[in-house]
């Protein structure tokens, strides 16, 4: 199935080619960018070389536009599944793993960085005083990740646009950026006819299976109600988010609303201590949803986490998850 991941990128950017490099050198004629970044307009003055990112979505942004000589450092947990089969396995062996937790100020400044490409809850923090303001005082650059911009609809809510349109943009403003724009402008168009070939082949609204995405938890489930990635992503793939409903991105809510909603599919993001195939048992097992008919007919898939937040993953997520969704009756 990576396999496939790998070649239906690649496809999509053949204008451009797999681990493209960086233009003809756009940026030497005018170094200083100007971009919108969660609203703001954010000037550069220069184009970043020694780029560090945290987490995979938002690093393999940075591989997906062949931007791995920019590129310092990234931090991730070790936890994000098999990165040897994804369609940008070279940057990983190219760009050094700067911390398995998050980013600190002190391993940013040990990588001499030059701009942090980051997002809230993806990097930033008020805990620890990890934000984009204390790293201007030092003198370091960001970008935050558009599919985390604060925007006040909750305490916890994220996003100021549907999940597609932040990765996008964030393709969009990286690739003027760093003088990559056709690159950006080739995947893009890719990602969006991928998506729509998915969406010319869903079921009627009648007839869409509903889904519940399960992230962790036994006591309460983490899961995404209608702001966060996965609500879009069920949505493209041809099914029906059951907690829809639920005004919040990334949330916990009671088994009991899951219970109610009956859905007919489990996705379970795959990534942690836990392993998916120890949540689908969990799940199987649990006797308060035996009559929930995801479990009944053991319709449970599982979806890697870069695949559920922001990533150049998304596309080829909501092919593989349409595909399945299609062989689901829907029940309404």
């Amino acid at each position: 199935m990576r396999k496939l991941l790998a070649a239906a990128l690649c496809l999509a950017v053949t204008a451009t080619g797999c681990g493209a490099t960086v233009e003809s050198a756009e940026d030497e004629r005018s170094p200083a960018v100007t971009l919108t970044n969660c609203g703001r307009e954010v000037t550069y003055d220069k184009v970043p070389e020694r780029v560090v990112t945290n987490d995979v979505g938002i690093t393999e942004l940075m591989f997906a536009l062949g931007l791995e000589d920019r590129m310092a450092g990234f931090a991730m947990p070790d936890d994000r599944g098999d990165l040897s089969r994804v369609p940008w396995k070279d940057g990983y062996d190219k760009v050094p793993w700067l911390s398995k937790d998050q980013l600190t100020k002190e391993n940013v400044l040990d990588a001499r960085a030059d701009l942090v490409v980051a997002g809230w809850n993806y990097g930033f923090r008020e805990d620890g005083g990890f934000t984009p303001d204390a790293l201007r005082k030092l003198g370091i650059p960001s970008y935050v990740l558009t599919e985390s911009c604060r925007n006040g609809r909750t305490k916890t809510s994220r996003g100021i646009m549907p999940p597609l349109d932040a990765l996008y943009t964030d393709l969009t403003n990286l690739g003027r950026l760093f003088g990559v724009e056709k690159r950006a402008d080739a995947l893009i168009d890719g990602f969006r006819k991928q998506i729509a070939d998915v969406r010319a082949k869903a079921p009627e609204d009648a007839d869409r299976p509903s889904v519940f995405l399960y992230d962790s938890g036994q006591d309460t489930p983490f899961t995404s109600g209608r702001y966060a990635a996965p609500e879009q992503i069920i949505t493209e793939a041809g099914g029906v988010n059951v907690l829809h409903d639920v005004a919040d991105s990334w949330t916990t809510v009671g088994w009991e609303s899951v219970v109610e909603r009956d859905p007919d599919v489990i996705v379970i993001c795959d990534y942690g201590d836990v392993s998916a195939e120890r949540k689908k048992k969990f799940l199987l097992s649990y006797a308060p949803l035996r009559d929930v008919s995801a479990i009944r007919h053991r319709r449970i898939v599982a979806l890697d986490y870069a695949d559920l937040v922001e990533s150049p993953r998304n596309p080829s997520a909501i092919a593989r998850l349409g595909a399945y969704l299609r062989t689901v009756p829907g029940e309404g």
